[in-house]
């Protein structure tokens, strides 16, 4: 079973129909989806055939209900406390696909303690780089990650953010990333710059240092500096990247699970990506089967 530790909210997933005009009307089409980084990660890891579970806290409101019999729904194992508000991501996408957002993350960073429990039958768990960011949340994921390395229980991070890495201070997650020694650890380019990691640069700590740069080559960097460059597929028409970066985690992840090295996991991750990369929000679209021609998405 893969778990994942984190946030789930609802997203908001706004598609403007011509450039924002400030200060009056701009016709857009509305989505609401589940969303939170590490809830994507679960649902996707289950619709991609593993077994997933998710640890946090969720708003004591009916979103929340909503939120939760989603997650079920879609095979997910959620393990949760009740307590506060749920919150909400407002996503503003672009014409070429990027995305803006406007959080609050509302009872997700509010979860103060973890249940050892919530390990048991884990063998990999996933903690998106947003559950360091702030609020009790940030110790908790700390004090899980300590716990599942004790259990033997492989551990992966994500940088998630290049915001929340300026505002948490890259040197700060830097180091958390050295202690808290994860198997593997995944940013886009705007993050690994950030970092310094790259090319002969791996995170400190970490195993194996997967930076995606969107339609161009994922590097791959082990713990000894070595890389290798993996291309992605061609995806004819990106029309929303939210959650790519998680389906990449999630097929990343599942692919370790059933015994791939990084480099076939890597294009396992890539597959799964491109699925999400023409629907609005974190939503997989079918399984189109094995590629025909060449491949390689814009993960970010």
């Amino acid at each position: 079973m893969i778990a994942t530790l984190g946030d789930l909210v609802e997203d908001v997933v706004v598609w403007p129909q011509g450039p924002v005009r400030a200060g009056t009307d701009t016709p857009a089409e509305v989505y609401r989806r589940r969303g939170g980084s590490a809830a994507n990660v679960a649902v996707m890891v289950s619709r991609a055939g593993g077994s997933a579970r998710f640890l946090g806290q969720v708003g004591a409101d009916a979103l929340g209900d909503r939120l939760l019999d989603e997650l079920r729904a879609d095979g997910v194992d959620a393990r949760v406390r009740r307590g506060g508000h749920t919150g909400t991501i407002v996503v503003l996408v672009a014409p070429d696909g990027e995305r803006t957002f406007c959080t609050d993350r509302g009872a997700s960073i509010l979860l103060d303690g973890v249940d050892a429990g919530w390990l048991a039958g884990v063998a990999s768990l996933h903690v998106p780089g947003y559950s360091f960011t702030e609020g009790p949340l940030a110790t908790s994921a700390a004090r899980l990650v300590e716990l599942a390395h004790d259990r033997g229980i492989a551990v992966s991070l994500d940088a998630s953010s290049a915001g929340a890495l300026r505002d948490l201070g890259p040197g700060r997650f830097a180091e958390l990333v050295e202690r808290l020694a994860p198997d593997s650890v995944f940013a886009n380019d705007d993050e690994a710059a950030l970092l310094d990691w790259g090319p002969d640069r791996p995170a400190p700590g970490a195993t194996w240092t997967i930076v995606r740069h969107g339609a161009a080559p994922t590097l791959i960097v082990g713990a000894d500096g070595s890389s290798r460059a993996v291309p992605v597929p061609v995806v004819d028409r990106v029309v929303d990247t939210t959650g790519a970066g998680d389906a990449f985690a999630a097929g990343f992840l599942l692919a370790r699970r059933g015994g791939a090295d990084p480099i076939a996991a890597t294009e396992a991750g890539h597959r799964l990506a491109t699925r999400v990369l023409t629907r609005p929000g974190a939503d997989l679209a079918p399984d189109p089967g094995p590629p025909s021609g060449p491949t390689a998405p814009p993960v970010r």
